[in-house]
């Protein structure tokens, strides 16, 4: 080789190391965020039992994919009705801070998630993550302060009542599916509607920025209604109302997939991505399954407040794993946080708390105890494996004492079903207990209680969320 030859090879081989080191930085900043993108999946109404990594008959394989991929949180509680789940999730406060404790956020409610609570999605604004939600708000309607785009998201699809109609989006006779706060009038099945949207959001994304993508299923929650090709699929089911409550959560479940695929084909690197899958409430017995737990959505039992609850992060957490210590749906907020280097210093005190030790590496539970509910007219309270509860035949909308007071107390370790009442027998625990309860009743803001059935003098409006 000539000399001149050998000075031509040179100068390229340092051009192609620098070009070399360029396109490994370029790839190491793309892959290795220092803030996570997050994507959280919450199912409406789903019950334990009704995922098929616990064994249920409803094909569930992506969920249970995410379950093999990562960390399932087996004593995940969450609140026992939709609007205080939200509430705990957007503010990593208990509802009785936000007047949010009886009941949900009914159609004609006037009230919402109070304007002056700092929300999740606020917070990550603030470190710079992009922020959207996709899918069911149900945290107040009645005025644009109470909507998604004022509460911390730049982008918003989908509606904000409970109990729509999938096909038609129309609730109680109002027009309830909207893109951005305004009238959307999109056409088809909400579930399918939702993943279409959340793909269209992680693919118009640049995956070197961080993204909060929150997708609120309104499935399976009521009316029970799923396209016939899911339903067609469950033809062994006998009861009617199963076999398409089946349809919807197989339905769910797809969605799931697509929105899954699509973070894989946008280049959202599994290394640098969270993924939480939860329940806001516990199952319907009537056509779900609360699996082994007492009660049902409504009720403070197990059956109405621990969620089948799911946590993935490739290199983070190690697939397959569990997670047996009691956590609430009030800690995702301050983990979340930390995750993103957001700052926990706010106006309002947070009830949750950073989790992620417990999670990532199954340290003890950050509780000393977790507060279920306390409302004027029932409550319960964990203290490690013990569980108080008041008035627990209480319905969570109910708005009047029962005629008999009831007292129970439950060691969950011995007793998860809880069929032994250990209140008498144990007075010293049940006494501490009875007085957290009683003190959180105490402090509680005022709640926000609407009527349960429509008032007479209400007029439904043509679009839920347009004011006049």
């Amino acid at each position: 080789m000539g000399k001149n030859s050998c000075i031509l090879f040179g100068v390229l081989l340092v051009f192609l190391t620098a070009l070399t080191q360029q396109v490994s930085a370029q790839a190491e900043k793309t892959t290795k965020l220092r803030q996570p993108h997050m994507v959280l999946f919450l199912a409406d109404d789903l019950g334990w039992g009704d995922v098929g990594y616990h064994g249920s008959q409803i094909k569930t394989p992506h969920i249970d994919a995410l379950a093999e991929a990562g960390t399932r949180l087996n004593r995940f509680y969450v609140m026992p009705v939709c609007s205080p789940t939200r509430g705990a999730l957007m503010t990593g406060r208990y509802p009785v801070h936000l007047g949010l404790q009886c009941g949900v956020v009914r159609p004609w409610a006037e009230h919402g998630l109070p304007t002056d609570e700092r929300t999740l999605p606020q917070a990550l604004q603030e470190v710079g993550y992009k922020t959207a939600i996709v899918g069911k708000w149900h945290l107040g309607h009645n005025d644009p302060s109470f909507l998604p785009t004022n509460r911390g998201f730049d982008h918003q699809y989908g509606h904000y009542n409970g109990a729509l109609d999938y096909f038609t989006h129309i609730r109680d006779g109002g027009h309830d599916w909207h893109r951005n706060d305004r009238r959307n009038d999109d056409p088809g099945y909400t579930t399918e509607l939702i993943a279409r949207e959340a793909t269209r959001v992680i693919e118009q994304h640049d995956p070197s920025k961080p993204l909060f993508l929150y997708v609120p299923f309104n499935a399976p929650h009521s009316p029970i209604q799923a396209p016939e090709k899911y339903i067609q699929r469950y033809s062994e089911i006998k009861n009617p109302k199963r076999r398409v409550f089946a349809a919807m959560v197989d339905c769910m479940d797809d969605a799931i997939g697509q929105i899954m695929e699509q973070l894989k084909a946008s280049g959202f690197a599994p290394e640098n991505t969270l993924v939480i899958f939860a329940s806001d409430n516990g199952g319907i017995v009537q056509f779900g399954s609360v699996g082994p737990w007492r009660g049902q959505k409504g009720k403070l039992y197990e059956g109405g407040v621990r969620s089948p609850t799911i946590v993935v992060w490739k290199g983070q957490l190690k697939p397959g794993s569990q997670v047996n210590e009691p956590m609430h749906i009030v800690d995702l907020y301050p983990t979340l946080l930390r995750l993103a280097g957001a700052d926990l210093k706010q106006a309002k005190p947070l009830d949750g708390h950073d989790a992620w030790p417990t999670i990532s590496t199954g340290k003890p539970s950050p509780h000393t105890s977790i507060l279920l509910n306390s409302t004027p007219f029932t409550g319960a309270v964990l203290e490690g494996n013990w569980k108080l509860i008041w008035n627990g035949q209480v319905r969570a909308n109910q708005t009047e004492l029962p005629k008999n007071e009831l007292w129970e107390l439950y060691d969950l370790a011995n007793d998860p079903t809880e069929s032994n009442n250990l209140y008498a027998k144990q007075p010293e625990i049940a006494s501490r207990l009875k007085k957290v309860v009683q003190d959180y009743r105490n402090k509680a803001a005022k709640p926000n209680i609407p009527p349960n059935r429509t008032p007479k003098d209400f007029n439904t409006p043509a679009v839920w969320g347009e004011f006049r």
